[in-house]
């Protein structure tokens, strides 16, 4: 009979220990990294992200479903960088006044560059290719 005992031990350990590791499986999977890629490198080359239209001199759109923000600093120059915020890995809320803003913790970026203006974020914003094609703005 012991040895039936340390069979079923042997089996709850084994069961144990796999639910352990789908739970570790699981939680590795939600956790967010710098490393992974944002949504804006899911986007498929030559898509459209937006039209010239929508994008104001001296402003930007934010485009939360692609995780892309585009701005045009001065007219006719259009930009993109991830809307993902370096601080939290939150999305950034607007751009005005030549600023991207992050509302969620004041973090704000500079539209022409995506380098941080100010704090808590402390990289910059990456670089999204962009072409523009008549009046639409299209990733590279």
């Amino acid at each position: 009979m012991s040895g039936l005992g340390e069979v079923r031990a042997s089996r709850r350990i084994v069961f144990n220990g796999l639910g352990a590791l789908g739970v570790a499986v699981a939680l590795a999977g939600c956790a967010g990294g710098g490393d992974e890629g944002s949504d804006a490198d899911e986007v498929e080359s030559g898509a459209e992200l937006t039209t010239t239209d929508q994008v104001p001199v001296g402003g930007g759109i934010v485009l939360t479903d692609q995780r892309v923000v585009v701005t045009q600093p001065t007219e006719g120059e259009y930009r993109a960088y991830t809307a993902v915020c370096t601080h939290q890995q939150l999305l950034v809320t607007s751009v005005e006044d030549g600023t991207i803003v992050c509302a969620n913790h004041g973090s704000e970026y500079d539209a022409a560059t995506g380098e941080v203006a100010q704090g808590p974020a402390t990289a910059a914003l990456a670089t999204v290719a962009i072409t523009v094609d008549g009046d639409k703005i299209l990733k590279a």
